[in-house]
């Protein structure tokens, strides 16, 4: 034994097979893979039969082994810390992350604004106040600026988006992959051609 115990998938690409309001189907070397995820993720994978990549998190239990996953590490980084709050399980932690994007989650989070993490599925009152009292301090702060900056995108900023999403997914890469790095760039003052020589600047570090 190496002191390693424990099965680990950090993440899963292959083929997708289907989509579902709460879970996705991946096929990896012939195997199906169901994983449970956000509202949000799964529209990210909105197309069955394109790679995908999804980060995932292998749950274990007395009665059921299953697994969670989501279109980008930032959303799986969120489900973790959420679920390590006491009294917050897999269902919950997922439908928090459906009640809204993980960026505005972690932002209203660090600025402590309990009203606004009621709206989120399945949060009372003195959930949100035990949620922002054990995350307020470990909210990663690229999540919450990623939050601010993608808060108001104006239609022209959409189009260029979605422009550069289909070259970098012409160029072969996935939906998810390219979806990733884009919400690490601020192309508010960039051309088609800055933003994709940026992003595959990321793409091959």
């Amino acid at each position: 034994m190496d002191g390693f115990g424990g099965i680990m998938i950090d993440f899963i690409k292959g083929k997708l097979i289907h989509v579902f309001g709460d879970s996705v189907v991946v096929e990896n070397n012939g195997i199906g893979y169901k994983i449970h995820t956000s509202v949000g993720s799964a529209s990210d994978f909105s197309m069955p039969g394109e790679e995908v990549v999804v980060y995932t998190e292998m749950i274990v239990r007395e009665d059921a082994i299953s697994l969670v996953g989501f279109s980008s590490r930032d959303e799986l980084n969120m489900f973790q810390m959420l679920t390590s709050v006491s009294g917050i399980g897999t269902k919950v932690g997922i439908g928090i992350l459906s009640s809204m994007p993980y960026g505005q989650l972690a932002g209203i989070i660090a600025s402590q604004d309990i009203k606004a993490l009621q709206s989120a599925q399945g949060v009372g009152k003195k959930t949100a106040e035990r949620l922002v009292l054990e995350l307020k301090d470990r909210v990663p702060q690229t999540m919450t600026l990623q939050a601010h900056e993608h808060a108001h995108v104006s239609p022209q900023d959409q189009g260029t988006q979605k422009d550069a999403l289909d070259a970098l997914m012409s160029l072969g890469y996935t939906r998810s992959e390219a979806q990733g790095v884009l919400k690490q760039i601020d192309m508010e003052t960039m051309t088609i051609e800055e933003i994709i020589k940026a992003s595959l600047k990321k793409l091959m570090f």
